[in-house]
């Protein structure tokens, strides 16, 4: 009797565990997957470069930790412990990388939406695909040409007390899991309260809903559409920090899988709907760490993109979309 309730409780255990990682992982598809939702509400287009500039993030949160730690280093200034960056060390250099990163990330955007997509939204739907398409090859390739192929070693330790943890009945909580569930659930109110409460949300609103309307009420859809862009590349940039600290590196073609899994949960939540993006990427963060500790890692993305399959099935819209329907 009590071998198997030591079962049950080391199987729920296993199992809680598995959903906190989940939750941890999924935030931070919900928080880049926002940004395909937003840009898919507005334009009705897919920015497939929105994993890059992710990645791009992330890098800039390395690289100015870089500079700090060399500006340090030549000025005698620093500890062993804060990795030579004195000051500017802990809870200072996070928010400092991380507002780098979200700033750098969504003029990045800005740049994108001026001269990848704006010069083509009077083509096929086609025309937008592939041009985002090659401003992510573009970036991948910049990246790769100008820092290597090697990943990069992200000052993790500099920026956050990786020992810390906080055990509840066998179920860790690690010091980066932590700040990647506050962080992202964070940014996702910030962004749910700008949307809904504030001028240029409802703006935003009503250029998703009539375009043309919008601008006869004299709202200018194109510094909507350019706010949309800056707001979605500067969450997806503020989460490339979080991954490198989470995940202690960073290499120039983790924009892709990450982009892909963030398109995957705003489809499974509904594509255009922020919310459904932000529960769809918890969701499944949640199935993919399940799939992990009860199945197996090798058939991860099978059981993940199965899931999808049969919630389309049922659901055509996602789990919060609405089908569009046509007019006779």
């Amino acid at each position: 009797m009590g071998a198997s309730s030591g079962a049950a409780t080391s199987a729920l255990t296993a199992l809680l565990q598995a959903v906190l990682n989940g939750l941890t992982v999924g935030s931070l598809y919900s928080l880049i997957a926002l940004g395909y939702s937003m840009v898919y509400g507005v334009l009705g287009m897919l920015n497939f470069a929105h994993g890059d500039v992710f990645m791009v993030g992330a890098y800039i949160g390395w690289g100015l930790a870089a500079l700090l730690a060399a500006g340090a280093a030549a000025g005698g200034v620093g500890g062993a412990g804060a990795g030579g960056l004195g000051l500017l060390a802990g809870p200072a250099l996070l928010a400092l990388m991380l507002v780098a990163a979200a700033v750098g990330s969504g003029f990045l955007g800005l740049a994108i939406e001026r001269f990848a997509y704006r010069p083509l939204r009077r083509s096929s739907r086609l025309a937008p695909l592939i041009s985002a398409l090659g401003v992510s090859i573009i970036l991948e390739n910049a990246v790769m040409l100008i820092f290597g192929t090697r990943a990069k070693v992200y000052p993790a330790g500099a920026a956050l007390n990786l020992s810390w943890s906080l055990s509840l009945g066998g179920v860790v909580l690690s010091g980066p899991r932590l700040l990647m569930l506050v962080a992202s659930l964070v940014l996702m109110i910030g962004l749910e309260w700008l949307v809904r409460k504030t001028p240029m949300g409802r703006a935003m609103r009503a250029t998703a809903e009539d375009r043309e309307a919008a601008a006869f009420c004299g709202l200018d859809p194109d510094r909507v559409v350019a706010t949309v862009f800056f707001l979605g590349s500067a969450l997806a940039g503020a989460g490339g920090v979080l991954v490198g600290v989470y995940y202690t590196q960073v290499d120039f073609f983790m924009g892709f899988g990450a982009g892909m899994k963030a398109f995957t949960a705003a489809v499974l939540g509904g594509i255009g709907d922020l919310r459904g993006a932000a529960i769809g990427g918890l969701v499944l963060g949640v199935i993919e760490s399940l799939a992990v500790a009860f199945i197996s890692p090798v058939y991860r993305d099978v059981i993940t993109f199965s899931a999808l399959i049969l919630v389309l099935l049922v659901k055509p819209g996602g789990l919060f979309g609405r089908v569009a329907t046509t007019r006779a």
